[in-house]
């Protein structure tokens, strides 16, 4: 989910829950937001793998969700890599599954890429 938009916050369907990567969001429903540097990688591995645990289990229990970062490129891609992880993609196939799926702009460094390779669920 992209923040750059005129309303960020406009959609057909409102999520249930929503995990930010980016300080700017504000969504007027529950969320919650993960430190997570622009063009980077959060410091705390482990409290990622708790973060996208927990939105995965609220997808799995039939809630909307949504996760986003300021673009919806780099973080949001990344994260999206380590939730396919988290749901048994091997790891080496993450990155590209997600780039042929979501969008090819996704996970914008090597750094990023490499976060999301050597995420121990």
């Amino acid at each position: 989910m992209s923040f750059g938009s005129a309303d960020p916050y406009a959609r057909d369907e409102s999520p249930d829950f929503g995990l930010y990567l980016d300080e700017r969001w504000r969504p007027p429903g529950p969320h919650d937001y993960l430190d997570w540097p622009d063009f980077s990688v959060p410091g705390d591995p482990v409290l990622v793998v708790a973060a996208l645990a927990s939105l995965l289990h609220r997808a799995r229990t039939g809630q909307r969700v949504e996760i986003g970062c300021y673009g919806g490129h780099g973080r949001t891609g990344t994260a999206l890599a380590c939730l396919a992880i988290l749901c048994g993609q091997a790891p080496d196939e993450a990155v590209s599954w997600v780039r042929a799926t979501y969008c090819e702009r996704s996970v914008e460094t090597d750094e990023q890429e490499a976060f999301a390779r050597n995420l121990t669920p």
